[in-house]
C-alpha cells in the first residue's frame, strides 16, 4: 500500500522505513532536504513541496502527518485540506490533543476528506519493536488503512495471549486498536501518556530511596551501600515491576550510575497536562498522575537524583535531550 509522510523525524522517518521494508511505498517531504534524500535512498519517493507530495499519491490519497502537536500540525492539515478530495485520508500520528482531532475532523467531512487520528507509541526503538497504535477515525477510513497498521504494528511476538480473548478484535494482541471516532486515537494516548508520568515517577523515586540508603542521617547498622544498576538488573528479572521502562533505567545505571549526564531538567510534552484536565472534567481523582507532573515542573528549580532518572529513561524511550543550560 502507499502512504504519504509528512515529517521525516525520529519517528516519521522510522514509520516509513519500517513500511518500506515489508514492501509498501511511500512519498515524503519533510522541510529539511536532507532527511527527504536519506528516505529516497532508503527506497521512497521524495517531494519538494507539499503541492509536488499531493500530486505524486495515488487515489485515494493517505497523507500521515508525523508533526510536533500545535501550530505546525494544525497549519499542515489546513493546507493538505485545500490540496486534497473526497475520500482521501489525512492521518495525524503525532501526540495532538483529541479535542483538536473532533474539530478537524468535523470541518473535513464537508469536503468528504476522513480524518485518522493515530496515538503512536514505540519513541526511537519503532523501527525494529514496532509501534503500538490507539486509532480513531470513521471504519470505512481505518480499515483501508489496515495493512499500513499491521506492518507498524509490533504483532503478537513472545507476550503470552490473555486467557478470555477468544472473539475479541484481534488487533488488539497484535499491538493495535480502532478505539472509535474521531478523537480517540489520542484520547486513549493521552491517557497512556499520563501513566507514563506516573510509572516514570515511581521508579525514579524508589531508586532515590535506595540511592540514600547509605545516608549519614541513618544509624550505622541500617545504612546500604547499594549497588543500584544490579537492583535494577535483578528487577528485571521475574519481578512484579518489571517492564520496558525499568530496562531503560537498568542500561542507564549500567552505564552511569551517577547519571552524570544529566542535569534533571524534565520537561513534560503536553499529554500530563491534558490528562489531568480530562480528569477533572470527569471528576476523577487522579493523585498520582498529577503528582507526578508538579514533580516535573519542580525538577526545573531544582534537580535531585531521581529527576535525573527521569532524564535518562525519557532519553532512553524517545531519544529526548535535556535542554542546554
Amino acid at each position: 500500500m502507499q502512504l504519504g509522510m509528512i515529517g521525516l523525524g525520529r519517528m516519521g522517518g522510522n514509520i516509513v522505513r519500517r513500511l518500506l521494508r515489508d514492501g509498501h511505498t511511500a512519498v515524503v517531504f519533510d522541510q529539511n532536504p536532507e532527511a527527504v534524500a536519506a528516505l529516497v535512498e532508503a527506497g521512497a519517493l521524495g517531494a519538494d513541496s507539499l503541492e509536488d507530495f499531493v500530486q505524486k499519491l495515488a487515489l485515494p490519497r493517505a497523507a500521515w502527518v508525523m508533526l510536533p502537536a500545535g501550530p505546525v500540525t494544525e497549519s499542515t492539515v489546513k493546507a493538505l485540506s485545500g490540496l486534497m478530495q473526497a475520500d482521501d485520508t489525512i492521518i495525524d500520528g503525532g501526540n495532538s490533543f483529541y479535542g483538536d482531532d473532533v474539530r478537524r475532523a468535523g470541518e473535513l467531512k464537508g469536503q468528504g476528506i476522513h480524518y485518522v487520528d493515530v496515538g503512536t507509541s514505540g519513541g526511537v526503538w519503532g523501527l525494529e519493536r514496532g509501534y503500538c497504535m490507539m486509532i480513531g477515525g470513521d471504519k470505512a477510513a481505518v480499515d483501508r488503512l489496515d495493512p499500513v497498521f499491521a506492518t507498524l504494528a509490533p504483532g503478537i511476538g513472545d507476550i503470552p495471549r490473555t486467557p478470555g480473548r477468544e472473539g475479541r478484535d484481534p488487533r488488539a494482541e497484535q499491538g493495535y486498536i480502532h478505539a472509535g471516532p474521531s478523537g480517540a486515537g489520542h484520547f486513549v494516548k493521552m491517557i497512556h501518556n499520563g501513566i507514563e508520568y506516573g510509572l516514570m515517577q515511581a521508579y525514579a523515586e524508589g531508586f532515590d530511596i535506595l540511592k540514600h540508603a547509605d545516608s549519614e542521617n541513618l544509624p550505622p547498622e541500617r545504612r546500604f551501600d547499594l549497588d543500584l544498576g544490579d537492583v535494577a538488573e535483578v528487577w528485571r528479572r521475574g519481578s512484579v515491576v518489571s517492564s520496558w521502562l525499568l530496562d531503560l533505567t537498568a542500561s542507564a545505571l549500567a552505564g552511569n550510575e551517577e547519571l552524570d549526564g544529566f542535569s534533571g531538567y524534565v520537561e513534560d510534552s503536553g499529554e500530563g497536562r491534558w490528562t489531568i484536565n480530562a480528569a477533572i472534567e470527569e471528576a476523577v481523582p487522579a493523585t498520582v498522575l498529577s503528582s507526578a507532573l508538579y514533580r516535573r515542573f519542580r525538577s526545573r528549580e531544582h534537580a535531585s537524583y531521581s529527576d535525573k532518572l527521569l532524564s535518562a529513561m525519557r532519553k532512553g524511550f524517545g531519544g529526548h535531550q535535556e535542554p542546554k543550560a
